[in-house]
C-alpha cells in the first residue's frame, strides 16, 4: 500500500474530516503506541498503520483491504 492509497482508504472509510482527527489523535498500540501520523513519519509501512487503525476502530475485515486495493487472498 502506498501512502496515497493509505490516505484514500482512510478518507473513504472515515470521511475526510474525521480521518484527520483519527490520524492525529488516536494512539495505536500496534505501531508502538504512536498516532498514525507519528508512525508514518517514523517509517512504519502505510499498510501496517492502516491495519492497526482498522483494528483499533473495529473496521470489519471485509473493508480492511482499502480503497483501490485487491481483496486479500
Amino acid at each position: 500500500m502506498k501512502l496515497s492509497e493509505f490516505q484514500l482508504a482512510v478518507d473513504d472509510e472515515f470521511g475526510a474530516g474525521y480521518a484527520s482527527v483519527l490520524l492525529q489523535d488516536l494512539v495505536l498500540e500496534a505501531v508502538g503506541g504512536r498516532t498514525a501520523r507519528e508512525a508514518l513519519a517514523a517509517g512504519v509501512p502505510p499498510r501496517e498503520v492502516w491495519l492497526a487503525l482498522c483494528e483499533a476502530t473495529d473496521v470489519p475485515p471485509a473493508r480492511r483491504h482499502g480503497v483501490g486495493q485487491r481483496e486479500p487472498r
